[in-house]
């Protein structure tokens, strides 16, 4: 997992980032706690995960690129508004993806 250097985080949890990030890599368990990851076909822009699907064994977590941290769904759907609207007002356009590519390669 690749976590991007100005990583979205829903209110509350800026104090835990890192200890989030820890578990997260540990595979402990955070039932509540959603991803914002880019997508994994370059058609969509963004994802969001339940935490839980990376206990998985099976499941290709090395391929993800965590660009937000969310408490709940309902959080999680925030923060990609506030991720879409800085986007446009960015940008005067609505590809996530791009714009967040090219600031993770801009630092």
């Amino acid at each position: 997992m690749r976590y991007y250097k100005h990583l979205y985080l829903a209110e509350g949890l800026e104090k835990k980032k890192e200890k989030i990030i820890q578990k997260l890599e540990e595979n402990k368990l955070q039932i509540s706690m959603h991803l914002i990851v880019l997508a994994q076909g370059d058609h969509n822009q963004l994802e969001i995960l339940n935490s839980i699907l990376l206990l998985q064994p099976c499941y290709p977590k090395d391929d993800l690129f965590i660009v937000g941290l969310a408490k709940n769904y309902d959080e999680a759907i925030d923060l990609v508004e506030k991720i879409m609207k800085e986007v446009y007002d960015t940008t005067k356009g609505t590809d996530m993806r791009s714009y967040i590519i090219k600031k993770e390669q801009e630092d």
